[in-house]
């Protein structure tokens, strides 16, 4: 698992970098550095939805998923739960940029399909890539929001970890290419959604629409059934 513990140290040492820089940060170039990552998050969101929209098979599905997965979110207060555990160890900034982060660093096609490569094919590149960008977002994210972006990394890890196991050990079919796009725009409008919150543009919940990831993998574990 080289590539999973690189994605790991990658987001620690980004963020250890960016931190440091914050230190010696006026308070008028952290917003600056706040719109920055709105914008790029805004970005890598519109990209991955205009990249992989065209290619599903199924174009009401991230509609239906978005739907569902908002309502339930809402339902069980995701976000507002989320933020008062963060509350009780920092800001609520920090629990906005830890969602970010988590949705830049867990939601993409590298993120998925890299571990499923590792555990299939031994191959790691995909992985390494991610890990290079990551370290990059990182940087940003730990300048931005400070220490409290550490807590990205064990989830990181965890999450390429589940993906490398499913993969090795019950079935490396499952994430196929269909699968993968489905994911790949829900996430694109999740990471959207957290641009325009960092840009101050509309406050959403982004982590009350979580649970519409749940929804694809769910479609695509019935379709066999129907």
């Amino acid at each position: 698992m080289p590539g999973i513990i690189a994605n790991f140290f990658a987001v620690i040492g980004g963020t250890v970098l960016g931190a440091i820089f914050k230190r010696g940060l006026a308070p008028r170039f952290e917003q600056v550095l706040y719109t920055t990552l709105g914008l790029a998050a805004l970005g890598i969101g519109f990209e991955s939805v205009a990249n992989y929209l065209p290619k599903s098979h199924y174009p009401v599905l991230f509609i239906i998923s978005l739907a569902l997965g908002a309502l339930f979110g809402t339902a069980v207060r995701v976000a507002d739960r989320f933020d008062h555990l963060i509350a009780r160890f920092a800001n609520s900034r920090a629990g906005q940029g830890i969602a970010t982060g988590l949705l830049l660093y867990c939601i993409g096609a590298l993120s998925i399909v890299g571990p499923v490569m590792a555990a299939t094919k031994g191959d790691q590149t995909m992985l390494m890539t991610n890990a290079s960008l990551n370290l990059v977002t990182a940087v940003l994210l730990g300048a931005g929001f400070g220490w409290p972006m550490l807590v990205c990394a064990p989830i990181l890890f965890c999450w390429l970890g589940a993906i490398y196991w499913v993969a090795k050990d019950l079935s490396a079919t499952f994430f196929t290419g269909p699968l993968v796009t489905e994911l790949a725009i829900v996430g694109g409008f999740l990471i959207v959604a957290a641009g325009l919150n960092l840009l101050r543009l509309r406050e959403i919940k982004t982590l009350d629409f979580l649970p519409a990831l749940l929804v694809p993998i769910i479609f695509f574990l019935c379709k066999p059934f129907f």
